[in-house]
């Protein structure tokens, strides 16, 4: 196998994005990091059901934190693979006091993407009352770029057999097309960058009910098999979101971690946004 080819050949664009600093000229429906979402007349609030943190670990309904929207139009010009919807507002949450990792099918719901098509319908939204203060994010500019994205080595030998004696020649290629990988990286769209491992299966197994919490023992032989075919045909990244610091203020996940939403591809082509699943990976 050349792996060089092969890497070449798996490459796509991402939309890179730098996340910091004062959002002076707020606008309805631009892209931003936090402050109030802007939504449509009938919006409701997302809540998810679950266990806390240090700071509450009692079982309620919590509210989902606002993360960052985009304005689709504005993201048009970076997204040269088309994969985006052309027009409107598509906006992130998080429910950050329980802090979900997503191994449990239970989770489904501890975030939600939503895309409003028509920006001249929104207007800005009120927190809810139960929204800690915490968890009402400053308001801040996002910057974006087109970068290409190539495959990690998690995601490459996912399909490809004994790609695990290859891990030194796959890091020989990357150094030779000048793949570094970053610190920090929050990006729209492209392959992951990766923590702990591939998650395009362990987003395919969920779907099929499995818990990943305690290791993957209960899988039978036919879905582990089929997953591993199916993953990243299936699924692929939508929204990757590094740890932000920014002045005063910190947004972590775990230690050094990064959240994920990946889509089935077939929804990101229907905008259907229904059913996003959010990944927590961290060192």
């Amino acid at each position: 196998m050349n792996i060089k080819k092969e890497l070449i050949k798996s490459a796509c664009n991402s939309i890179r994005l730098k996340i910091g600093g004062e959002n002076e000229n707020a606008k309805i429906g631009g892209t931003r990091f936090g402050g109030a979402p802007d939504v449509p007349d009938g919006f409701e609030w997302d809540y998810f059901e679950g266990r806390g943190s240090i700071l509450d670990d009692t079982v309620k309904s919590r509210p989902l934190a606002f993360i960052a929207q985009f304005d689709l139009e504005e993201m048009a010009q970076y997204d040269t693979d088309g994969l985006l919807p052309k027009t409107g507002v598509l906006s992130f949450f998080y429910e950050p006091e329980s802090m979900r990792w997503g191994f449990d099918p239970k989770d489904k719901g501890c975030a939600r993407v939503h895309w409003f098509p028509d920006k001249n319908a929104l207007h800005t939204a009120e927190f809810p009352d139960d929204l800690a203060e915490d968890y009402r994010f400053p308001m801040m500019k996002i910057s974006a770029k087109s970068e290409l994205s190539y495959q990690s080595f998690e995601d490459f030998a996912l399909q490809r057999a004994k790609m695990v004696e290859c891990w030194e020649e796959f890091e020989s290629v990357e150094e030779s097309l000048g793949i570094e990988e970053p610190n920090e990286c929050s990006k729209l769209l492209g392959w992951a960058n990766p923590i702990q491992g591939n998650m395009s299966q362990q987003c395919e197994l969920i779907s099929r009910g499995y818990y990943l919490g305690h290791g993957w023992d209960d899988i039978s032989p036919r879905d582990r098999q089929e997953s591993e075919q199916w993953a990243n045909r299936n699924w692929t990244l939508l929204f990757q979101l590094d740890c932000i610091v920014d002045g005063n203020f910190e947004l972590a996940f775990g230690d050094g971690g990064r959240i994920y939403f990946y889509i089935r591809r077939e929804d990101l082509a229907a905008g259907n946004f229904d059913n996003v699943w959010l990944i927590l990976q961290c060192s």
